[in-house]
Parts: C-alpha cells; structure tokens; sequence
C-alpha cells in the first residue's frame, strides 16, 4: 500500500495537488488503465454490450466523476457485478446474441435508455441526501447478492472461456461444466484455460520487476500472440481427435477503428415499460449499494484516512452513469479491486482516476487494431476469475463466522436470487433479516429505547429488544441531537437481544464524530448482545 511520504501532509484533489503529485497519480493511473483496459472489454461482452461500451464507461468515469466527487483514491468504472443486470436487461429487450445484429442493437439501445433513468435517479438520490438509506440494506444480503452474482458470472463465462455460446439457467450452466469441458474448442480452450493459470499463478511472483505489470496485463502480453500463432482469428476449420473445430473473428474482440462511429444514442421508448422500470431499479439501487460499499472500504484503507461524502459521490456517479449511457456505455461504480490498485500503486489523489480515463481514451483511439486480437476466451478467464472471488469459500465461512442468523440471511439471498432474479432474491434476503428481527422482539422502523438524563449533563440511552438495520434512522437521529446540544452519551445495550454488526460498525463511526467534537459515545455492552 502507499504510504505517506509526510504523515502531516494530507494531499488534496485541488489545483496545488494537481501540481504536486502529478508524478505519483499518473503512473498510479496508467497501471490501473492497463488493469482496467482487459476488464472493461470483458465486462461489456459479457453484458452484452459491444465491446467498447465499458471503455465509454471508465473514460467518463475518470475525466468526469472524478471533479464532482470528493473521494480521492476510487476508480469509477464498469464493474462485474452490475453484469448481471445488464446482461437481463438487453435479454429482456429482444438480444439475440448475435444471431439477429438488427434486435440486438435494438436491445442495447433500449437498455442505454434504462440506464439513463437510472443515472437521474441517482442524482436525486445524491441531491437530497439520502445515500444513508442505502447504508441500511442488511450486510449479509448485499454479501449474499454480490455471491450470487459471482455465481451467476462463473455460469455464463465458463463456456466462454471453452469456445462454447450455450444458453441456459444459472444452475443448468453450472451442471454442464463436465460436458463444457469435453466438447471445448481446443484451441480456445488452452488460451482460456492459461489464462486463468496465469492470472492464478501471478502471487507466486518474487521477480519485483515482472510484478510492476498486473497480473491482466501480464496475462494479454501472453495469451494476444499465443492467440495469433494458433490462429484464433483465422476464418476457417481446423481438425483434432478426429473432430472438427472453426475459428474466426468470433473469437476476439471487435471494437470499431473510428471511435465516435461508436457513439450510440439510447432508445427512451422502453423505460415505461415493466422490463424498464424494473432494470432501472435495479441499475440504481444495486449501483448505489456496490458503488457505497466501495467507496467506504477505500476510505478505510486510505493512508491519510479522508472520508468520502456519499452523497456527493453519488451525485457524481449519477451524473456521470446519465453521460456513460448517453453515448453508449454501461453503468458505472465506484470499483473495489481497480481502486485497491490505485491506492498499491501509490496514488495520492483523485487525479489518479483522471489519467486512468486519459489512458484509456487515447488506447483506443489509437490502438484499436491491437485491441481486436484479444481473444474473447482470455477476458472470459478474467471473469471466472472473478466470479470465483465473488463467490469463493472463503466468502461463505467469513458469513459463517459472523453469526448463524447473518449466514441464514446470506444462503436465502443466494437461493433467493438463483431462484427468482436479483431484485426479489435481495427482496427474500431483506425479509429473512426481517423475520429473524421479530423472532428475537424487534420492530420495524423504531427504536425500543429509554432515554436517562443524568446529572453530569451527559445522557444514557437504554437500549431494548433487537437493534438491527432499521432501528439505525432513529438512533441516528438521537445521537446527532445529542451531538449538537454537546452532550456526553453513553449507549447501554445490556438489555437488547441482538445488535446487527452492521449498526454496531456505524457507531463505532459515530464514536469518532463524537471524539472528533471533543466529546464522547460509550457503548456499554455484553459480548451476548452482538449479532448472533
């Protein structure tokens, strides 16, 4: 991780930080654009957007968001886990996969439109502050949708990755991955199957010098003339075990040699529609939740430790995915692993995000031929990857190890959505907490408290029952009276039978406004009492 070269010095996205830390945020940049370039391809194909839609993406992400928000060290940009959404929505609206170009495009303008919706809707959600809403959705449920959606991307990328374009549900995908791997494409195949082991293997580097190229990168210098001698893109036939495989342009990326050629204009005439709207609730508020999430893990990392306002980067993101779709891209976040590299490669401010969208606008307006011998098996190995990261073990026994009634909520999330789609099964995940909440004495949307005030001018406030995401609002709103009458608190939560983990994690947020005012929030608690 960088780390400050002056711990007294916390460098700023203005005009003087511009000046001043041009050297570290452009190189920061250009090794996150080499990250970004490979999955940002992926990510539009598997959405079932042309290619280039997710270059448009992290191109107005950086040269845009990035003077609207004040989060210093994020990188906006496609992600995979809107994938998902996007793949459902342009399905929906009539997309062929390729066998009629004419609905196909048809489709994708249609979904541009629902994403511009979205985009205003964001704004909204920025411009009257209330982001905080979105904070409250159960941890375990948003763990459990992310989960699902790795799954989901596992499913849809594996026969990619073979040379294969089957269709079918999630769980039937994944049953046929013994029959994917026996009928594969051979030589599409070996380029999927070593990029995996390459991206995989890419921990296992000492040489200091190979590792200043990231693992995607390293994978494309590779797999691209790998690709080239075997022929992928060569129209025509080959033969092997006694069976007969094609090649051709099918198998690489096509991005178009004008960019502007690529500007697409979106089609309004379905989001009234039932499809529409509900793509376009999704695109907003699973946005809003990955993009939030991501924002605060950066936060948390942030050698100075500046703190986003998430409001004001959902503005940002808002104005800026209203832009994307205007022209033809996918919906942007504020992305965890992208942003994770830029602060390892020592960026110091937003500016880094600035040149990630620099670089990539020149790539491919410059390059465009090199872009078009990638393999498409190559990307499909970058998202597998990725879905498996979404949805490893690890993931589960993390779950596991923060309570049964977290780990029954993030199971129900991933039937839930498995079952139905991504909306109601983040619909079951938030009932289930729900549910769970009334068992144990909750209710919904109030708080079960008694408030004590003492005689040294400080106040007690005794907390009863089950305190989980919505009780928050109006404990929130206690503590923020407090905090400006200068009052000390102290919480007593003794007598309550659950505390969400994620209602603690926001007053240990509060512990520190209050510290950071001169005064104090105690919490005065039984280990019995934390989230079962």
């Amino acid at each position: 991780m960088g780390m400050p070269s002056n711990p007294t010095e916390v460098p700023k996205g203005n005009f003087n930080g511009f000046k001043s830390h041009f050297k570290h945020d452009i190189l920061s940049g250009f090794l996150v654009f080499l990250i970004a370039l490979p999955l940002c391809l992926g990510i539009s194909l598997a959405s079932g957007y042309p290619a280039v839609a997710g270059i448009f993406t992290a191109i107005i992400g950086g040269l845009v968001a990035t003077f609207i928000s004040n989060s210093e060290l994020t990188i906006k940009g496609p992600a995979a886990g809107l994938i998902v959404i996007a793949l459902g929505c342009v399905q929906e609206f009539g997309f062929t996969g390729g066998v009629d170009p004419e609905k196909d495009f048809q489709a994708y303008r249609l979904a541009l439109g629902v994403g511009v919706v979205a985009g205003i809707y964001q704004i909204i959600l920025g411009l009257f502050r209330v982001g905080v809403l979105m904070k409250l959705f159960p941890s375990a449920a948003i763990h459990g949708l992310l989960a699902s959606i790795g799954i989901i991307i596992i499913s849809k990328q594996f026969p990619v990755l073979m040379g294969l374009s089957p269709q079918g549900a999630p769980l039937e995908l994944l049953a046929s991955i013994p029959s994917f791997i026996i009928n594969m494409n051979p030589r599409v195949g070996l380029i999927g199957l070593l990029g995996v082991a390459i991206v995989l293997s890419y921990g296992y580097i000492n040489n200091p010098r190979l590792k200043v190229i990231p693992a995607p990168m390293l994978m494309l210098l590779i797999i691209v003339p790998l690709g080239t001698f075997l022929g992928i893109g060569v129209e025509g036939t080959y033969t092997f075990n006694s069976q007969t495989f094609e090649l051709g342009q099918k198998f690489l990326v096509n991005v178009p040699g004008n960019l502007l050629n690529a500007v697409t204009l979106p089609d309004f005439s379905g989001i009234t529609t039932e499809t529409g709207i509900k793509y376009t609730l999704l695109f907003a508020i699973i946005g809003t939740l990955e993009s939030m999430l991501s924002a605060k893990a950066i936060d948390q990392i942030d050698p100075w430790k500046r703190k986003t306002n998430l409001d004001r980067d959902l503005l940002a993101t808002g104005m800026a995915n209203t832009l994307s779709a205007f022209i033809g891209g996918l919906p942007m976040i504020s992305e965890i692993v992208r942003s994770k590299a830029n602060i390892d490669n020592g960026a110091k401010t937003r500016f880094a995000n600035f040149y990630h969208g620099m670089f990539l606008l020149l790539c491919v307006a410059l390059i465009p031929g090199l872009i078009n011998q990638i393999p498409l098996a190559a990307l499909a190995a970058l998202l597998v990857i990725t879905g498996y990261r979404l949805a490893s073990p690890h993931e589960f026994i993390t779950i596991y190890r923060e309570g049964r009634d977290q780990f029954v909520i993030f199971v129900s999330t991933i039937l839930g959505v498995l079952a139905t789609d991504l909306l109601k099964g983040l619909a079951i995940g938030i009932a289930v907490k729900i549910i769970i909440h009334f068992i144990r004495g909750g209710s919904v949307f109030s708080l079960n408290a008694k408030i004590i005030p003492e005689r040294d001018q400080s106040i007690t406030i005794f907390l009863r029952g089950s305190i989980i995401f919505s009780s928050w609002i109006p404990l929130q709103r206690q503590l923020q009276r407090f905090l400006d009458d200068g009052k000390r608190v102290t919480l007593d939560i003794t007598e309550t039978k659950l505390v969400d983990r994620r209602v603690m994690s926001k007053i240990e947020d509060w512990k520190k406004i209050f510290k950071d005012k001169g005064l104090e929030l105690n919490v005065k608690a039984m280990y019995t009492s934390i989230d079962e």
